[in-house]
């Protein structure tokens, strides 16, 4: 998933650094991360992982860093598993 998520940021979030030399607890807005960046992040995340953020995820903390969306990203599909989607 890492690598993944890694991948969508390097193509969507247009960041002033390579993607690589981030740390998972770098602030991404620190390094560029902008509100449309993070829309464009947040749809190609949806469609990589077919999970929907919802309404209340849709915040700064959720997009902060690698680990934050990672850990928000699991929470999503262990949600989608238990409700016996995809399953």
């Amino acid at each position: 998933m890492d690598q993944q998520l890694r991948s969508l940021l390097q193509e969507h979030a247009k960041l002033s650094v390579d993607v690589a030399s981030l740390n998972d607890d770098t602030d991404l807005f620190s390094v560029g991360l902008s509100s449309f960046s993070t829309v464009r992040l947040m749809l190609s995340i949806e469609n990589a992982f077919d999970i929907e953020f919802p309404d209340h995820l849709l915040t700064r903390q959720t997009f902060e860093s690698i680990a934050s969306i990672r850990n928000v990203v699991t929470e999503l599909l262990s949600m989608k598993v238990a409700d016996g989607i995809g399953v």
